[in-house]
């Protein structure tokens, strides 16, 4: 009767390590799989230009296969605007005013997987800046400096072009400007945990000539997670512009705080 028990325990571990194998792959297909997306959703509080109390709301998905990476991120805010009426009494108006999309492509290079090629587009529209629109393309070199299971930091840099369309205002009429640029941008990230992580993005798009209008971004956020798809997220954006016209601020600040749901 052993010798059975025995005999049969030697002929279901090769089944039961199989199991393990088969269970492990599973669960590496799982941690990354080619598409992932996730929506956010949440209050902002804007200065700067305006002064307004907004629900922001935005998309984002991302593609990884082999040595290509792209993503896409579209933001966009439906603003309630504090205005005088003709009383001169103030109210806030509801209207949608801002939105923007970026979207980035990167081919990794080197045997090491740490270098790669990128090609960046932007474009945005921000109906209470100095700009009715803005948009740039640039192509370049990048590479990841830095990653642990903690954190990582990469960076990029490139040629490109920047294409800003001025708003019109009583003494102006609107114009439009092309000039060449330098953009760099960087990402750091570092997880304090498994349930929180903080976030540093920074974007400087330099124009090459003196006088034309240099843009430079920068993104601060922690998110926590709440349940297994659902973060909770606080950012703090701060927007520059080196050339706007005297009646619009060169700065503008949205802090916000935000829901995001993965799939």
């Amino acid at each position: 009767m052993d010798r059975k028990l025995t005999l049969a325990s030697l002929c279901l571990l090769p089944l039961a390590s199989f199991a393990t194998l088969a269970e492990e792959a599973i669960e590496e297909v799982k941690e990354k799989p080619e598409f992932t997306a996730s929506t956010e959703l949440g209050f902002l509080y804007t200065t700067g230009n305006t002064k307004s109390a907004d629900i922001k709301a935005g998309f984002n998905l991302t593609h990884e296969k082999d040595k290509w990476r792209s993503m896409v991120a579209f933001n966009i805010l439906a603003k309630k605007l504090e205005e005088e009426d003709s009383n001169g009494e103030k109210e806030f108006v509801t209207t949608d005013n801002k939105w923007d999309i970026l979207t980035q492509t990167n081919y990794t290079i080197g045997e090491a997987d740490k270098n790669y090629l990128y090609g960046n587009l932007a474009y945005e529209q921000d109906k209470f800046s100095g700009f009715e629109s803005q948009s740039s393309f640039s192509a370049g070199w990048g590479r990841h400096w830095y990653e642990t299971k903690t954190s990582s930091f990469f960076a990029d840099i490139g040629p490109g072009v920047k294409y800003d369309v001025t708003r019109a205002t009583e003494a102006e009429s609107s114009t439009s400007s092309s000039s060449f640029i330098i953009q760099a941008q960087a990402l750091y990230k570092h997880k304090f945990n498994d349930y929180v992580e903080f976030k540093q993005y920074l974007v400087a798009k330099q124009a090459t000539e003196s006088g034309e209008n240099s843009v430079y971004k920068s993104e601060t956020s922690v998110t926590a997670q709440l349940i297994d798809a659902l973060q909770l997220k606080f950012a703090l954006r701060i927007d520059y512009d080196t050339e706007v016209e005297p009646e619009f601020e060169s700065t503008n600040t949205e802090t916000s705080m935000t829901l995001i749901y993965n799939f």
